[in-house]
């Protein structure tokens, strides 16, 4: 070991007359690759053959343990790791391929330097040149094949993970026993229903692939889906004397505060001539109807009718609640959970901006646009995305039971968090500009809040939220806000026009899931979490905590 620690690995050093490489393949009991290195014998020159070998490190061979023959069955499992030493070895077949042009590359240089060309003559030039010409053309080639190897690789990769996958896929009544499934190694476990001995068939005919049917026109809502509390507005937005209109599931309410300064939510709706309340104002807690004149408080009943008889009416109001700079309702028949979910920021972060935008576009769609990350090289060219390369793979890894988790190769962690919201946190080294391989690489980050209110089949209401774990001091800087409400339109225009293309294409009856690949794995669960929520299931799926209701 301490011969082996002597000698360097910067590939530059390798030229030196001191060492000299050499790979083959080693025999072992399950087979490998062994990496050789000459030590220089201070007594005899090192082109004489009392030399002495040391190994330098020891690859495994990625093959399988035990041999395998066509029509075995394979573990799922054990099917992915021999993928997974496919790809370590084809990487390290590259890794010697480019050792092998930088090499060549400095015996070109070394052949061309002034200095050499003094001692040597034109025909020895072009003599070594030609023959060093050929050895980097024969190494090109290598690094291609072993480039095709690493992609064959990947493919394998993802077309493993993939029918895994398809397992999820295949049965929706088996989505509400997850919790009883196998796990795999939480950091790079895939969706799937079944345990650790489901099989893969070696050599067997490729099953039919599986796509989720969200298919239109979008349907009407399922009354389950309205059994949750839904965030509907930022508090710094409803004054004492103001109210906010909002639409929820194809119904049109207000919100404003009582005399008690706590807000409520009722029916935009006068009861007497169904005029729009929000055209009138608030006056001492209550909300006056701009036709005749009648008042309501927050938990419907009107309080005041001028000009007439005193009638005991009502109109209906929603379980309302404020809580950590946020107003939420209630819309659904059963009864209210006791706890809401916080929406806070991490620690070490300051709010920045609180936007609200009107899409048309159905929420859902939206959803799955904010669940899926690979496609931010391709759409947002000119925003928070410009510059970024095209990865070869990208992934979504997350526990099995899980709706949260981080990107690879992005150092973002994103969590989808029922039954609208979406939080991520982005590693940044500056505004716009990825840093490191994972958020905890990074100094600095971005979170972002994304809510996501089915006000109809057609139309979103998004609350965004965005903050900072650095220059806090921005926060008061005169005109930021309309800089940062320019920049999250920017950004939300890109994805809009693609996303009201796709809704066009549902109501005409298109599929807008199919063909699913491994990093649509986010998006994939949030829809089956939604479908078995429609469903209603009593236990809802990717979640232990999660539950029909809550």
């Amino acid at each position: 070991m301490t011969t082996v620690a002597s000698l360097s690995l910067v590939p530059h050093l390798l030229i030196k007359p001191s060492f000299r490489c050499l790979s083959r393949k080693g025999v072992g009991r399950y087979g490998g690759i062994k990496v050789y290195a000459v030590l220089r014998d201070d007594s005899a020159d090192y082109l004489k053959d009392n030399h002495h070998w040391e190994a330098l490190f020891h690859v495994d061979d990625p093959g399988p343990r035990v041999p395998i023959e066509k029509g075995q069955y394979l573990e799922a499992k054990q099917a992915l790791d021999v993928v997974r030493f496919d790809i370590q070895y084809c990487d390290w077949r590259a890794r010697q391929d480019l050792l092998t042009i930088m090499v060549l590359h400095n015996k070109v240089v070394e052949v061309l330097n002034p200095l050499a060309r003094d001692f040597k003559s034109v025909g020895t030039l072009r003599k070594d040149l030609d023959g060093l010409q050929e050895e980097l053309a024969k190494a090109h080639n290598q690094l291609y094949l072993s480039e095709s190897r690493v992609s064959s690789a990947l493919d394998k990769l993802a077309q493993m993970e993939t029918v895994v996958n398809e397992r999820l896929l295949s049965d929706g009544s088996a989505f509400a026993n997850t919790a009883d499934c196998a796990s795999l190694d939480p950091s790079t476990s895939l969706d799937t229903t079944t345990s650790t001995s489901s099989t893969v068939r070696v050599g067997a005919k490729k099953p039919k692939r599986r796509s989720l049917n969200i298919s239109g026109p979008v349907k009407p809502y399922s009354a389950n889906l309205k059994n949750f509390w839904y965030p509907v507005a930022f508090s710094g937005d409803l004054k004492d004397d103001t109210m906010v209109p909002i639409d929820c599931f194809e119904e049109q309410w207000v919100i404003f505060r009582g005399k008690d300064k706590r807000p409520g939510c009722v029916q935009n709706t006068c009861a007497h001539r169904a005029c729009p309340l929000d055209l009138g104002s608030v006056n001492e807690g209550r909300i006056t109807c701009p036709y005749h004149g009648w008042e309501y408080s927050t938990d419907g009943k009107c309080e005041k009718m001028p000009s007439t008889k005193m009638l005991n009416v009502r109109i209906r109001a929603l379980p309302c609640f404020e809580q950590e700079g946020m107003v939420w309702i209630w819309p659904g028949d059963d009864t209210p959970t006791p706890t809401i979910p916080s929406l806070l920021p991490p620690s070490g972060f300051t709010i920045h901006a609180e936007i609200v935008m009107e899409l048309p576009v159905e929420h859902g769609l939206l959803l799955d646009n904010l669940l899926d990350l690979a496609h931010a090289p391709f759409t947002h060219t000119s925003t928070f995305a410009k510059g970024w390369s095209v990865p070869s793979f990208v992934k979504f890894l997350t526990p099995t039971s899980g709706l949260q988790g981080y990107w690879d190769p992005y150092p973002i962690d994103m969590e989808f968090r029922p039954p609208c919201m979406v939080l991520s946190t982005i590693g940044i080294s500056k505004p716009g500009k990825l840093e490191g391989k994972s958020t905890q690489q990074c100094a600095t980050h971005l979170h972002q809040l994304h809510v996501c209110l089915p006000s109809s089949t057609n139309k979103t209401r998004l609350l965004y939220r965005m903050s900072l774990d650095f220059a806090p001091w921005m926060k008061h800087m005169p005109f930021m806000h309309l800089l940062w409400s320019h920049f999250a339109e920017k950004v939300l225009n890109e994805d809009l026009r693609l996303v009201l293309g796709q809704q066009d294409r549902m109501n005409n009856g298109a599929n807008v899931w199919n063909w699913p690949v491994s990093y649509d794995k986010l998006g994939i669960r949030y829809r089956l979490w939604r479908d078995a929520v429609e469903r209603g299931v009593d236990r809802l799926p990717f979640s232990n905590e999660i539950e029909s209701g809550s």
